[in-house]
């Protein structure tokens, strides 16, 4: 199993490129299955998730060709199974977004039940009561969601109980296939929501109210293939903004989009960062400064992102100050904090909210990661630390982030992957 190496001291300086959204490009590539014909996604990131998906659609039949260019085609006309199999879905939650597609164009799915981090309970049931409000009959055996629809799904007025983004988006993937108008109320409002609603609407959706709490969908007999471009990762954005922030450095983020991470952005200048946008260029320069400690509570957007949580718990430990994270999306998010400690970090954790003391240094250790967001706190952490840390089980870090070690390297970091047998030599 691959390890990363971290050795602490250095600030990062200099430019790097902002990949495609993972949490934008997932769904978009589960609406290729609502396409009459051959979609073109472009800015496609180079990630484990990704990899993963597509290869849940070629196992339905569906083809996917990879364009060197960050592009990837899509044609479901060729689709032979409507069958996302627990083996793929396991090892990743959104792949529940084959479901809304499925049923809507095909009349049926079978799809496991998901698997993925380990970050806190994200049931299904939602996904479930809606679409039987839709017209779907479905059941759950052994593991497996079986669902089946006689004719076209009907428009429905769906007041979800909690905001939930992958439920809001299987949703509004199957109304735009259903016959009549569907009204999804409480719904998602992230940016990545926003880019599926856009790319449906080049598809040929009519769609209403998306970025708001209110979507209203029109659905159509079919949809046609389109040319779309996946928006910019705002949480990878985030995280080497932070990076820098953390070892009091001077970087530029290219393809980057400032106005959807305006709390983040404040957050930072609070902790003592000087930001300027200069189109889709984001400059963070600390002057060599320590940064402040600040507080944050996570919630769903426009507020702070639980995807940026983990990162803003690692600046706080090298803080000067003390700062409080309190985690409201995810009930099992602080598992980074334990092995935030292993390394000297002065962590009190009181429910949902942890108290952090800020200290001058971290010092290396080896430490596992438990998470996505959770990997990349821990190297955030060892790029302050003094000595070495050694990060385990990065196969979390693949799912998203596009080749994060190089990236960190071109700014500066020493930080490289050792593989699963030199690792065991160590």
């Amino acid at each position: 199993m691959d390890q990363l190496h971290v050795k602490g001291g250095k600030p990062l300086s200099g430019e790097t490129y902002i990949s495609g959204a993972k949490n934008a490009v997932l769904p978009i590539l589960a609406a290729a299955l609502l396409a009459d014909g051959k979609m073109t996604i472009r800015n496609v990131p180079h990630l484990g998730d990704v990899t993963t998906t597509v290869k849940l659609l070629r196992q339905m039949g569906v083809g996917v060709t990879v364009d060197d260019k960050l592009s990837l085609d899509v044609d479901a006309r060729t689709l032979e199974h409507c069958f996302a199999p627990y083996e793929v879905v396991k090892t990743m939650r959104t792949s529940i977004l084959v479901l809304g597609p499925l049923i809507a164009r095909y009349g049926r799915a079978k799809v496991s039940l998901p698997g993925g981090c380990a970050i806190g309970v994200r049931p299904v049931d939602m996904h479930l009561e809606s679409l039987r409000a839709m017209g779907a009959d479905i059941k759950i055996d052994l593991g497996y969601i079986n669902a089946s629809v006689k004719g076209r799904l009907h428009g429905a007025h769906l007041a979800l109980n909690n905001i939930t983004v992958t439920g809001t988006e299987n949703l509004m993937m199957a109304a735009t296939l259903a016959d009549g108008t569907t009204v999804i109320e409480n719904a998602a409002r992230e940016p990545e929501v926003v880019d599926l609603a856009n790319c449906l609407i080049a598809m040929g959706a009519e769609i209403e109210g998306h970025g708001t709490s209110k979507i209203t969908i029109h659905g159509k007999k079919r949809l046609e293939g389109c040319e779309f471009s996946v928006l910019p990762d705002r949480i990878e954005t985030g995280t080497f903004l932070t990076a820098a922030a953390m070892t009091r450095g001077n970087i530029t983020v290219r393809n980057a989009r400032a106005d959807l991470l305006d709390t983040v952005l404040c957050k930072l200048q609070d902790a003592g960062a000087h930001i300027d946008v200069d189109g889709d260029r984001i400059k963070l320069d600390m002057r060599g400064e320590r940064p402040k400690g600040v507080s944050v509570t996570t919630a769903p957007y426009p507020a702070f992102p639980t995807d940026m949580q983990a990162q803003f718990t690692s600046l706080s430990t090298i803080a000067d100050g003390d700062s409080t994270i309190t985690e409201t999306v995810f009930e099992n998010r602080f598992m980074h904090i334990q092995e935030m400690q292993r390394m000297g970090a002065d962590i009190s954790v009181s429910g949902n909210t942890a108290l952090i003391k800020g200290a001058e240094k971290l010092k290396g250790a080896h430490v596992m990661a438990t998470d996505l967001r959770a990997s990349a706190s821990l190297i955030l952490a060892g790029l302050v630390a003094t000595g070495d840390t050694v990060v385990n089980r990065v196969y979390h870090i693949d799912r998203g982030y596009e080749c994060i070690e190089e990236k960190l390297t071109k700014l500066g970091a020493t930080i490289r992957r050792v593989s699963g047998g030199e690792a065991l030599e160590q």
